[in-house]
């Protein structure tokens, strides 16, 4: 023992230690420098046309300040266990370090491989979304990561480069280390290590404040995106910080941490958004209590609201008319039963939050509602199917993939639907991929299963246009070369970007298809139908915020009629059951919901992290307003009133579904 202590104190074994990890922290900081480089070159064609040289080099310096704080915390963990070693088994020493860091090498090198599928799919580097894997099909979403992303290749080759670069570290290591100078003369020497003891300690600090010396100006993953280019905002941040990130985010919506409203400021926007101003109450539900203004179509028999899984706005646009890909929904549109906006946007990134909004009326307010107790207690007075029971439906929720996505099941009749099919209840089931049938068989079961006596409100969900992109395409009639056709030179050779326009292509077909079956058997039918949500895939690698994130909403059926929908109307999910209401119920029909019928003038929409008006779309969590217009024109734009709406959807979104109808301010005080 006093051997160990000896060498614990030992200036010169301190200094050979030190260097040691020294070189550690060199060597893992120029490897997340060096992943960083080869990302941003190899991916770069994600990056917009209007990013300079400069921004690539502001990406750069940037991130190697934020790396300084990844390569700290591994060098931090290595000195740590490496001085155990030291202490208990000096021979050791070296072999326990290379152990740590062949760790931490094999662990990188996977995540860097990762990156560059989960990016291509996400459009970020590793987010929030990687959490959603516990609630997640996970043998669905592993075999999808097989069969879409190669995922054994991929590990097999993170593996042989963890093995080139296990071999660098071990020899940069097994090089001699320096020799510390040796002073005679006392005042020297204490001279000497008060000189390497202060360049330590500058140097702690200054890599814990990430190239900074002050909280002040350090560099964080909330404060790294310094450039206007969301690709390189995202190639700053190394997958340590990436991950971290992820991790923040996921335990502050947890916590329910992510909105911050008191019960005053509730009620003020909740009186302004429902113009109920006169109106002095602490319960929600009277707010939010409305009457349907009277029909505008003759009540139909049956009502299908079809969430079409990725199915995006942009491919309706008349610039991508050549594609020939929409052409089935352009058909619907185009008739006179119908009508179409398409400035529409989704709950949320992911399906579950379509499902969410349209279950329950709720915006996307930092809650996972399908694993929220409170969910579960009875449908919330929003909730979608127990006002359609109101008017006289069978409630029937139709799902192509297995029950226990998501707690799909437990969750859609939890909030009151009667009835729920999932894959398990389709003759075809097995037709399809990991997460569920084709659309073909689903629409079939749908028709099949609907009860020609008894009037029925059907939410349907597909999931055929959905990576790993399983479909037939060809043998449905998809002609690929017709595309490719269309396809800018750049795009042409993109193989994998054909094969996910193909099931657009089916997934708009099936939909059409089913349409127009359903019409011709069930004449007096309605249909609503949007996407989950879009950002899945674009034909440009940078498109408008517009085209990225848009969906479409159309309606069709008996008694709809061209500009049923107002020109300049916008909205997002929670707006659909408004919607519907308003135009089946009976005048004085009452109900609830947060969201405002398009029929009656709603012109925002708000979801997690956008807004859109008629004209314009811009990011909702910004300390400015930043509108990019969606058709290149200019006019007026309200932000005081946008910022109200924003604040009340989000605000009661959150409150209404985690505390309940009465805004009581002891129930924020444990929080």
């Amino acid at each position: 023992m006093k051997e160990s202590l000896s060498r614990i104190f030992d200036w010169r074994n301190f200094c050979r230690f030190v260097q040691q990890e020294i070189r550690v922290f060199l060597f893992f900081l120029i490897l997340l420098c060096l992943f960083r480089l080869i990302f941003l070159g190899w991916m770069s064609e994600y990056m917009s046309k209007t990013a300079t040289m400069h921004d690539v080099l502001t990406v750069m310096l940037v991130g190697t300040k934020i790396s300084l704080k990844s390569a700290g915390v591994l060098t931090v963990i290595s000195l740590l266990i490496s001085g155990v070693a030291t202490v208990l088994a000096p021979s050791y020493e070296m072999t326990v370090r290379k152990v740590v860091g062949s760790f931490y090498i094999v662990i990188l090198s996977v995540l860097f491989c990762a990156r560059f599928p989960y990016y291509r799919q996400f459009h970020s580097g590793f987010n929030q979304l990687i959490f959603n894997t516990f609630n997640d099909d996970v043998y669905a979403l592993s075999l999808s990561l097989v069969q879409e992303f190669y995922l054994p290749l991929r590990l097999a080759g993170a593996f042989v480069l963890a093995f080139f670069l296990y071999k660098l570290f071990s020899a940069w290591l097994n090089r001699a280390v320096f020799k510390m100078p040796s002073f005679s003369f006392p005042f020297f020497k204490w001279v000497s290590r008060a000189v390497v003891v202060l360049f330590l300690y500058w140097g702690i600090v200054f890599v814990m404040f990430g190239g900074s010396f002050s909280w002040a100006t350090e560099v964080d993953w909330e404060n790294a995106g310094v450039t206007k280019d969301p690709f390189l905002n995202e190639v700053i941040l190394d997958d340590m910080q990436a991950i971290y990130r992820a991790y923040t985010m996921n335990n502050r919506l947890e916590a329910c941490n992510g909105l911050n409203f008191d019960v005053d400021q509730i009620r003020f926007f909740t009186a302004k958004l429902t113009n109920k101003t006169q109106l002095q109450s602490n319960d929600l539900d009277e707010y939010l209590r409305k009457e349907a203004q009277g029909p505008l179509v003759e009540k139909p028999k049956h009502i299908f609201v079809i969430i079409s899984e990725s199915y995006a706005n942009w491919p309706l646009l008349e610039k991508y008319k050549d594609l020939h890909i929409a052409d089935g929904m352009k058909q619907i549109i185009a008739e006179n039963d119908s009508d179409y906006i398409g400035t529409f946007l989704p709950n949320g990134a992911s399906t579950v939050s379509a499902v969410t909004g349209v279950v329950t009326g709720f915006a996307d307010a930092n809650l996972y509602l399908t694993t929220m107790p409170e969910a579960f207690a009875e449908p919330y007075s929003t909730a979608s199917a127990p006002q359609l029971q109101k008017l006289g439906y069978d409630t029937n929720f139709w799902y192509a993939g297995p029950t226990t996505w998501e707690r799909i099941q437990d969750f859609t009749l939890a909030q009151g639907y009667q009835h729920f099919y999932s894959r398990g209840d389709f003759a075809k089931a097995a037709a399809g991929s990991v997460w569920g049938c084709d659309d073909k068989y689903l629409y079939e079961a749908v028709l099949d299963g609907i009860d020609s006596d008894q009037p029925s409100f059907n939410v349907i969900l597909n999931v055929s246009n959905h990576s790993p992109f399983t479909v037939d395409v060809a043998k449905e009639g998809f002609d690929k070369e017709k595309v490719i056709a269309a396809l800018p030179p750049e795009a042409k050779a993109d193989m994998a970007l054909v094969n996910q326009l193909g099931h657009f292509w089916y997934a708009d077909k099936m939909m059409a298809d089913f349409i127009q079956k359903t019409k011709q058997k069930y004449p007096d039918s309605l249909f609503i139908i949007v996407g989950d949500h879009a950002d899945r895939y674009n034909i440009e690698k940078t498109p408008s915020m517009y085209e990225r994130y848009g969906i479409p909403f159309i309606v069709t059926g008996q008694g709809v009629t061209k500009g049923i929908l107002p020109k300049d109307a916008a909205g997002s999910q929670i707006d659909i059951i408004p919607t519907l209401i308003e135009m089946i119920a009976p005048h004085g029909f009452s109900y609830h919901s947060v969201g405002t019928s398009l029929t009656r003038g709603n012109k925002e929409a708000v979801n997690y992290g956008f807004w859109m008006t008629h004209d314009y779309i811009g990011k909702a969590d910004l300390a400015e307003f930043q509108p990019e217009s969606i058709r290149g024109d200019s006019p007026e734009l309200d932000t005081a009133a946008l910022q109200d709406y924003i604040d009340a959807i989000r605000s009661i979104s959150w409150w209404r579904a985690k505390y309940g109808p009465i805004l009581n301010a002891d129930l924020l005080k444990d929080r």
